[in-house]
């Protein structure tokens, strides 16, 4: 799959978040990159064959207070590489970059992973 057929799937799965949690999404990119290099892994605790799907760094809602401003960006990264060769099809791919983006935007909204582990999700119309 190209980048930016990817990128279309990525951007798919934001503008299906509901609303209200869309219009509070402020300060944050989004992007895509192949997959994390071995320093990220390292900080995350992850080694293989165990990869890393998504990443959210920055100051999350919970942690944001009148001081906060004049800061770069918060980003989501999403990764296509591992993405890509967990999925087997690409509606299996849209469905676990969905999963991946509601997680990494959970983290933004101040939710650790457990706390996220205990969210059912409605299924995709």
């Amino acid at each position: 799959m190209t980048r930016a057929e990817f990128e279309s799937l990525v951007a798919r799965a934001l503008q299906a978040l509901p609303r209200r949690f869309r219009v509070k999404m402020k300060n944050i990119a989004v992007v895509v990159e192949d997959r994390a290099d071995p320093d990220t892994l390292k900080e995350m605790g992850i080694e293989p064959p165990d990869t890393l799907y998504g990443l959210y760094r920055g100051v999350d809602l919970t942690h944001r207070d009148s001081s906060y401003g004049n800061i770069l960006p918060d980003t989501i990264t999403i990764y296509q590489g591992p993405i890509e060769e967990d999925a087997g099809d690409e509606e299996e791919m849209a469905e676990l970059i969905r999963d991946v983006v509601i997680h990494e935007v959970g983290h933004y909204f101040g939710l650790d992973d457990e706390a996220m582990a205990e969210i059912e999700y409605p299924e995709e119309e």
